[in-house]
């Protein structure tokens, strides 16, 4: 906030609740200002009752006192600029212990507080794009206990409608938000309430997502929407933004500020009497060309929204007054505002990488983690795939604005012309990696497992029925725990199984991944899927011996047999099938049955889509089958496996009963990976008790 501006726009009085009339958002939606399920009291409040110890948290008596945005209203311009400062101390000793999105939250303080002193929430709907900058809106909408941040029980990573009615969409997948405001803008104006805004806040990186296009295109066709567009344009998603939008927001943020050049020039030619009113008729006729050329905003002008900026997103003045004039204007209306990502935070500020987007636990002071990261299996297959690309002139590797994250900087450092970008566009990138197969290429598009789901038409219908050779790397497929529902890679294997011709691999450690990358960039018949968890590798898990792999179907069809112990008197063994990541517990399962005397079997299918015979006729030879996946059970490899036997049995003959650990078919809520396995049975003490009421059965 500039120390020059004093003074700042008026905030608009909340009306409150008129007699008879719901004051919030959606029909029949108490809104209240206060937060109705608010998940924790003020910053260092311990909800546990008398006796509990505080959190060495800093003390934030402006923000304490805010407990709805209406609260917001009482503040001095000085007060402002404090309780921007408290926020940011705040974020910085609360995201340190849990982890979380840290450099997205400290660059949008002074923004979220502008939102909240110029509209009304949640009578007026405040929809953030992909969610990560949501922190300072939880904490200015009552929910100010961060301790337990990420974690069952505690405030979610994203905004969530459970948490508040401030909370209008947990929008973790980019590019969404445009569309959302519009729906919510259409029904507004469909039922009559014209009073309510729709207020969408999108970052440049999320801007280049097709989706966001595509409600452009929606949004200029109709007007009178009450619609405000906030472009929160820092420059990057996790790496600084690319393509050819960015660089026109480049062009817009570098430029000299173009209304403040016309101003100036009008008041000197308005000041010299009438010849000089003519000579700025006559330059106002050239306003557009003119403005063309020096801010070059014309660009979402001719969709037919009006276009507002750059502003600066850290003066909280020229932010009120901005979204102010927005607000009073009837059409949509894009406010660009330049931020700073991790802004305040000097450790934040020198990460050239990312800008400190999302961290673990860091000491504060530095900015350094608690425990140092171990060899996962990111690092894996960032080290091969520069042994595979540097053996293989034909590998180019694909990423959706996520270079760093999902392990491909080495390679783009090594060779960067292997290395494409193609922002937020995961559906683009895999047709692209279809036309570059088709040219001689070997693809290989490296994505979050949770984000291939948005292009399963593309996997389908390009790649799929193209027979396209494209490998699709998944880093944390399964169960991530506590970035929340959204962001569990748990659809994959049930999804992508559909594709004819596809197949999937699920190593369990690092050598099994290896072998599954040096495999799938071999295959230049159709798409293959290498898919692996989130954090730290197993140790090694080596096979006794290995099944299925001297037939027709090559590697394909190997099955490794982690465990052979044989029973006293059972008519064949308990077969444990570990899915991937979920290798180790289930062999720790098969030992805990072995050391009770079962007759027990526990394998390890390398490639799992479509399911290896040799898996089929393991299972075909077992009096039960436990088959334990990190995805969802519904249509996953277990399905799949008692289908083919089933099938098997068509003419006669029994069968064995196959029992499927795995995810439900739910969304699932923030928790602790270790918790929600064995929520879900799917740790060893549950793989076991399953294991064992098939024996009883049997």
């Amino acid at each position: 906030m500039s120390e020059r501006t004093p003074t700042l726009v008026g905030h608009r009085d909340d009306p409150g609740e008129e007699p008879g009339r719901d004051s919030g958002g959606a029909p029949g939606r108490d809104p209240g200002n206060a937060p109705e399920r608010d998940p924790g009291g003020a910053p260092g409040r311990e909800p546990g009752g008398p006796g509990a110890q505080a959190p060495e948290l800093p003390a934030t008596p402006l923000l304490s006192a805010i407990r709805r945005p209406a609260d917001l209203g009482r503040l001095t311009s000085e007060d402002l600029v404090a309780l921007a400062a408290e926020i940011r101390r705040y974020l910085v000793a609360a995201v340190s212990r849990t982890g979380g999105h840290l450099g997205p939250n400290l660059g949008v303080v002074e923004l979220t507080i502008a939102l909240h002193r110029v509209f009304r929430s949640p009578r007026d709907a405040i929809v953030f794009d992909t969610g990560h900058q949501a922190y300072v809106h939880k904490l200015l909408t009552g929910r100010q206990d961060f301790r337990r941040l990420r974690e069952r029980g505690g405030v979610s990573g994203y905004p969530a409608r459970s948490e508040s009615v401030h909370d209008v969409v947990e929008n973790s997948h980019a590019s969404t938000a445009l569309s959302w405001a519009d729906g919510i803008a259409r029904a507004n104006r469909l039922q009559g309430l014209a009073d309510r805004h729709v207020v969408a806040v999108i970052g440049d990186g999320a801007l280049t997502g097709g989706m966001a296009w595509e409600a452009l295109d929606n949004i200029a066709d109709s007007a009178d929407k009450h619609l405000v567009i906030v472009v929160n344009d820092n420059g990057r998603s996790y790496a600084p933004t690319i393509g050819g939008l960015a660089h026109h927001l480049d062009a817009l943020r570098t430029n000299p500020g173009y209304e403040r050049m016309l101003s100036t020039v009008k008041r000197g030619l308005l000041s010299q009497g009438a010849p000089g009113r003519a000579a700025f008729d006559a330059l106002h006729g050239l306003k557009r060309g003119l403005k063309d050329v020096l801010v070059p905003s014309a660009f979402f002008e001719d969709l037919g929204i009006k276009y507002t900026g750059p502003v600066d997103g850290h003066d909280e003045t020229a932010l009120e007054f901005a979204l102010t004039r927005a607000r009073e204007y009837a059409d949509p209306v894009i406010v660009h505002v330049i931020t700073q990502k991790g802004r305040g935070y000097t450790p934040a500020e020198n990460h050239v990488a990312d800008r400190f987007h999302a961290v673990g636990r860091i000491h504060p002071e530095t900015g350094l983690p608690v425990v140092p990261e171990r060899f996962g299996w990111t690092a894996v297959f960032a080290e091969e795939i520069v042994s595979l690309a540097r053996a293989d002139e034909r590998i180019v590797a694909i990423t959706a604005a996520m270079q760093q994250p999902v392990g491909l900087q080495p390679l783009a450092d090594a060779m960067p012309e292997r290395v494409i970008d193609v922002g937020i566009a995961e559906q683009h990138a895999l047709t692209a990696a279809a036309g570059m197969a088709y040219a001689g290429l070997h693809p290989v598009v490296a994505l979050y497992a949770t984000f291939l789901n948005r292009a399963f038409d593309q996997v389908l219908m390009d790649v799929g029925l193209h027979g396209a050779g494209v490998t699709i790397v998944l880093d944390r497929a399964g169960l991530t725990g506590t970035d929340g529902a959204s962001h569990n890679g748990m659809w994959d294997m049930a999804l992508f199984c559909l594709v004819p011709g596809l197949r999937l691999a699920a190593p369990r450690d690092e050598r099994t991944l290896r072998e599954a990358l040096r495999t799938a960039v071999g295959v230049d018949d159709g798409p293959t899927i290498v898919r692996y968890p989130k954090g730290a590798l197993p140790g090694p898990l080596p096979a006794v011996r290995t099944v299925g792999d001297d037939g027709d179907e090559g590697p394909f069809g190997a099955v490794d047999v982690l465990l052979e112990a044989a029973g006293e008197g059972a008519e064949g063994p308990l077969l444990l099938v570990g899915v991937g990541a979920m290798a180790p517990a289930s062999l720790e399962a098969g030992r805990a049955l072995a050391a009770r005397g079962e007759a027990v079997t526990v394998v390890c299918p390398r490639w799992v889509v479509p399911v290896p015979r040799a898996l089929v006729d393991l299972a075909a030879s077992a009096r039960g089958v436990v088959v334990v996946e990190d995805g969802l059970v519904e249509g996953g490899v277990g399905s799949r496996l008692r289908d083919a036997l089933e099938d098997g049995a068509a003419g006669g003959g029994a069968r064995p009963v196959v029992a499927r650990v795995g995810v439900p078919r739910r969304f699932v809520d923030t928790a602790d990976r270790s918790q929600l396995l064995a929520d879900f049975g799917m740790d060893a003490a549950g793989i076991e008790r399953t294991a064992l009421g098939l024996g009883r059965r049997s």
